[in-house]
């Protein structure tokens, strides 16, 4: 599914979300800690967006972008490079749900828009704790719900018929967007992917929510 659209992918994300997206994975970035020469993993990192805003926020560390779709990985490398991040970033296809990586090998796992896609999402939360060193930090920025009850109607209204109608159009593929839509519908609000997060094991799980709740940055670390 994502494969098809790869080419039309961040075209997309600008449009659907009028840039918003470029702002909400440039707050996820500064949630990674500054201690230098960190090792980072961008798990469905796509097309490389998110590795690039913690590359440049964060010059004296290295990023993996690891995603298991390869026509959107296929892209990232070359985007790397036009962006000035390429000796500090790095491709790998992979599964998010069997993770290549030794245990204890990375200082963080940040996840945009991706824990969401995980066919067993305890088991996601799982790979990205073994993964991580004892005391690392996890950054999922994901979708969420507005509370305000005009933003609220509005957002429901978008997403049952803008996004879908929009994004299979523009995309040349039926069903995508109508997928992006009836997943960010039924996805946990705030507090629910927190009761996610801490039964998988991590700690100290906070997050704060953006544009009105449209989208929430969940943060939280291994013991």
């Amino acid at each position: 599914m994502f494969g098809g659209i790869a080419r039309r992918y961040d075209f997309l994300n600008r449009l659907l979300s009028l840039r918003l997206d470029v702002g909400w994975r440039r707050e996820a970035a500064r949630e990674v800690q500054s201690d230098p020469g960190l090792t980072i993993l961008d798990l469905c990192g796509g097309t490389g967006d998110l590795a690039i805003e913690i590359a440049r926020s964060r010059p004296d560390s290295t990023v993996v972008c690891c995603d298991f779709c390869h026509p959107m990985l296929a892209l990232a490398p070359g985007k790397f490079e036009r962006k000035g991040v390429g000796d500090r970033c790095l491709a790998l296809e992979a599964d998010g749900l069997h993770l290549p990586f030794s245990g204890a090998t990375f200082d963080v796992v940040a996840v945009a828009f991706g824990v969401r896609n995980f066919s067993d999402m305890p088991r996601g939360f799982s790979e990205i704790l073994r993964v991580l060193r004892p005391g690392g930090r996890l950054v999922v920025l994901e979708f969420s719900k507005p509370h305000a009850p005009i933003l609220s109607g509005l957002y429901r209204a978008y997403l049952r018929t803008t996004l879908p109608l929009l994004g299979d159009r523009i995309s040349g593929q039926e069903g995508p967007y109508r997928y992006l839509a009836r997943t960010i519908a039924e996805f946990p609000d705030p507090p629910g992917l927190a009761g996610q997060i801490r039964e998988a094991g991590f700690s100290a799980v906070e997050w704060r929510t953006l544009t009105g709740g449209i989208v929430a940055i969940h943060t939280a670390y291994k013991g």
